[in-house]
């Protein structure tokens, strides 16, 4: 499980890390001091879980989530406890007061590592229970319902597929939407003539790729049409090149 710390504090930071050593199954891949070096770093490692301080320069924790494209599980470290009740208003695991001890640590990560099995679980028995649906078209019409939104759109208006552990995010005109389902479920249903499978994260639209070039790793990296690049796996290009040829 991919974790980073966000905490303004150098000692504090890097304290947490140091404890976060002890549990084998977390990887800190980034530590952040503010709210928008935070904001890039998990753009770019998309961690399962954030250890977020509340109280930093510029912006706060609770600002720095609502820039999020997606929210992450939380578990809070801060000194202030007048924040609990607000934090559950997000993913939050738990809420931990400075100086944390191990003890208290190891609470939290137990009831993380809690949730994420019960979210498994649960994702798994819900797909065995429904029934096999057939293939969509490109034409096809799908409600997608993301918080207090929902969108009525067209399946081959979907630009990419990105996986986010057991939920998706669809990116589609100018909006993106979160679907609770995996990636490979989704990508069952999906025409073969217009979706192609990028590599582990990403599902593409063959139809919203502008450019190909070759990469370093022998394979390609393709721009999308909003000009996102994305790169192709070397076994996944060979297949791309045949899908593309006469």
């Amino acid at each position: 499980m991919k974790a980073i710390v966000v905490e303004d504090s150098r000692l504090a930071r890097e304290g947490l890390v140091r404890m976060l050593e002890d549990y084998p199954e977390l990887t800190v891949v980034g530590q952040a001091d503010h709210a928008g070096s935070a904001l890039t770093l998990v753009n770019a490692t998309h961690p399962d879980v954030i250890f977020l301080d509340i109280h930093m320069p510029g912006s706060t924790g609770f600002e720095l989530l609502e820039k999020l494209s997606y929210l992450p599980q939380i578990i809070f470290t801060t000194a202030y406890s007048e924040h609990a009740i607000r934090s559950f208003d997000f993913n939050t695991i738990d809420y931990l007061l400075k100086p944390i001890s191990k003890e208290r640590l190891t609470v939290a990560i137990n009831k993380l590592l809690a949730r994420t099995d019960n979210d498994t679980t649960e994702q798994s028995e819900n797909n065995k229970n429904q029934p096999v649906k057939d293939p969509l078209e490109g034409h096809s019409k799908l409600l997608v319902k993301d918080g207090d939104h929902c969108f009525l759109i067209r399946l081959d208006t979907i630009r990419y597929i990105e996986s986010q552990k057991n939920y998706v995010q669809l990116y589609f005109e100018n909006n993106k939407a979160f679907v609770k389902k995996s990636l490979n479920s989704i990508e069952a249903r999906l025409p073969k003539s217009i979706f192609f499978r990028a590599n582990r994260q990403f599902v593409v639209n063959l139809q919203e790729i502008r450019r190909i070039e070759e990469s370093i790793s022998d394979g390609f990296i393709v721009t999308m049409s909003d000009g996102k690049e994305l790169e192709i796996s070397r076994r996944n290009a060979i297949e791309l090149k045949e899908l593309l040829s006469f």
